[in-house]
């Protein structure tokens, strides 16, 4: 029998990273029984690896869960209307059990995009904020995107239990954030569970049920049935099985199905039967049908890569219903491109990347070609983050040994005949004496600091060609700076340096803006005279001299060496900016001889000098062997 809409609450959480998320829903998942206590663990709703190895959710989760909850009665059986506004509860006050669909989601700004499609699936979020920290930049971002969605928030206080907290402080902040009044904030610690149970009570008074735009089938215009079956839903993530195909996860906004129902992909017109279906507690579990305001899944059996979408629609074939509003595809803004270290794990590169890509959707990846490299792939990222989480399950998940590229952006490049063209590699530029105008894409970002780090910050942000927009207090004793900058810069191990400066107390957000005029110089570095495009990179013109001699310093130390002499060169601007040489590796081609005449010793020794030198006349460049952890160790920022 399907839930009536007025027992289903839909809610998410968020907040900034590491303020304690995934701690809360592990008490909402004990409290309400879920998971039996003997089966529970920290972090039960991040099942990747990565994610208990590091902290953090990478993925969005859903979860069910049931609750019974008892109203107190009020004036005509509803809840105070200042709370809940118009969410209607029954005239007595029975226990009545409420189907609570939670999306945990993650907290990093590289992973926004998980978060803007879990609040597509929802209508109300749990806005926490750690009680020690207080409000932070990410927490204003996902506050916008919430808002923007036309959520129910929910400002919460977590962590209160902690020595550190500054409860008082922190509920002001976040009602003068959101601007209502102190007492509609919650207060409660995921560690020991304070505050949680009477915060599941208030997402059944406060978060609004879900609503069914086309109830018992009514065709858009509203006249009359389209019959007895309808259906709905938005795919708002999908995994892929070997066994069972695509998965889809699936907010349901209309009607019902079940087992075998015949069913239409609309973006994709490709038909298919649901094999199954079911509920996410948090594991799958099969039910005999999902209906309108849950938040489950359908087993679909295609295999083939392509079909299955984030955004699209899945409807009845018999008694198709208009496409929901969908998702805006995200833009890489981190590109870099990534090769199997021996040609032979090319196939088995490109089997990762497009099974990654069945539970990944916001990045890219398309084919090319490398003399040094051989054949790899230019994938785009939504950050720095991104790329290391991606490009670390490839390594653990396909047991592949891969060369990473230095990250770039992209740049519009006008030539001096006037044609414009986007390059998303450095290695592709055109020579500079051909170059017009470069512009590159800028960042609107937040930093949110205590007082007495601004200067360091502000000096920081000199040093990576920001503009400050404008500054203002925020809170007790801290300060809020809203600057622009170059993306490039970003990159340029900015958020590091961030965290460095202000003792790991800032925090910071961005959103990418519009392009702009670029002062800089594409920077290459040979080994024996031949470019090494995996270590091309752009810099900014004024900097190309210490970067162009860090670069050749960093090199060298990384390199071994080899038979012969290798020289190693900093090239920008059309010219050789920095050098350092290698001396070659002597074997010791007289250590067999004991005595004897002097010029034995000697003629090996111009035997050996004249081998070296035939050896760098016919390995210019191509003689030089270069192992996979020196392109690591060039790739990693900050070293």
């Amino acid at each position: 029998m399907a839930t009536p809409l007025q027992r289903i609450r839909n809610f998410s959480i968020i907040a900034h990273i590491d303020h304690g998320k995934s701690t809360l829903a592990d008490r909402m998942l004990e409290i309400t029984h879920t998971i039996e206590a003997r089966k529970m663990r920290d972090q039960v709703l991040d099942s990747m690896e990565l994610e208990k190895e590091r902290g953090i959710t990478i993925k969005m989760q859903p979860v069910r869960m049931e609750y019974t909850y008892q109203a107190p009665k009020g004036a005509g059986g509803t809840l105070d209307a200042h709370i809940i506004g118009e969410v209607e509860t029954p005239a007595d006050t029975r226990p009545e059990t409420y189907i609570l669909n939670l999306i945990d989601t993650p907290g990093h700004v590289d992973f926004y995009y998980e978060v803007s499609r879990a609040l597509k699936a929802v209508e109300g979020s749990i806005l926490l904020v750690d009680a020690t920290q207080g409000v932070q930049a990410q927490t204003l971002t996902t506050l916008g995107m919430a808002r923007e969605s036309g959520l129910k928030i929910i400002p919460v206080v977590s962590k209160v239990d902690s020595p550190l907290a500054r409860v008082p402080e922190v509920k002001t902040e976040l009602a003068k954030l959101l601007g209502c009044s102190e007492s509609e904030v919650l207060e409660c610690s995921g560690r020991t569970g304070e505050g949680v149970e009477n915060l599941l009570q208030e997402v059944i008074k406060r978060v609004p049920p879900p609503k069914e735009e086309f109830p018992a089938g009514k065709m858009p215009d509203g006249s009359g049935q389209v019959g007895k079956e309808s259906f709905r839903a938005l795919i708002f993530d999908f995994q892929y099985s070997t066994h069972r195909g695509v998965i889809v996860y699936v907010r349901v906004t209309d009607g019902s199905i079940s087992k075998n129902s015949q069913l239409l992909f609309n973006a994709a017109d490709q038909k298919f039967f649901a094999l199954e279906v079911g509920v996410f507690q948090p594991g799958e579990l099969e039910k005999e049908s999902i209906g309108a305001g849950e938040i489950g899944y359908i087993v679909t059996g295609i295999k083939q890569p392509g079909i299955a979408s984030v955004g699209d629609t899945i409807t009845l074939q018999k008694h198709p219903l208009p496409a929901l509003a969908g998702y805006m595809s995200p833009k890489p803004v981190v590109w870099a491109s990534i090769y199997p270290e021996s040609q032979d794990e090319f196939v088995t590169l490109r089997q990762g990347l497009e099974r990654l890509r069945l539970s990944d959707s916001s990045y890219t990846f398309e084919e090319e070609a490398s003399g040094t490299l051989g054949r790899g792939f230019r994938c785009g990222f939504l950050g720095m983050l991104h790329l290391e989480i991606i490009t670390e399950r490839l390594r653990r998940e396909f047991q592949l040994q891969l060369v990473v590229t230095m990250p770039s952006i992209t740049y519009e490049v006008t030539d001096k005949q006037g044609m414009t063209k986007m390059y998303y590699s450095p290695s592709l530029f055109p020579d500079y004496g051909f170059i017009e105008k470069i512009r590159e894409p800028w960042v609107t970002m937040n930093l949110i600091s205590p007082s007495e780090y601004v200067g360091p910050v502000m000096q920081l942000l000199y040093d990576h060609e920001a503009n400050v927009l404008a500054t203002h207090s925020f809170g007790d004793n801290r300060n809020s700076i809203d600057v622009e900058m170059p993306l490039r810069e970003l990159m340029r191990n900015f958020f590091d340096e961030v965290k460095s400066v202000s003792s790991g107390f800032a925090s910071m957000s961005y959103t990418i803006g519009e392009l702009r005029d670029a002062d800089v110089a594409r920077l290459d570095l040979l080994v024996a005279g031949e470019i090494v495009p995996a270590f091309t990179r752009v810099v900014a013109k004024r900097r190309v001299e210490i970067e162009a001699e860090k670069a050749v310093e960093k090199l060298h130390a990384a390199l071994p060496r080899q038979q012969f002499a290798t020289k190693i060169q900093g090239q920008a601007l059309g010219r050789i900016i920095s050098s350092k040489t290698i001396s070659a590796f002597r074997k010791d081609v007289t250590g067999h001889l004991y005595g004897g005449d002097v010029s034995r010793k000697n003629k090996l020794l111009d035997q050996q000098k004249e081998g070296k030198k035939r050896m760098k006349e016919r390995g210019e460049g191509s003689g030089v062997t270069i192992p996979q952890d020196v392109f690591i160790k060039m790739m990693k920022t900050g070293d």
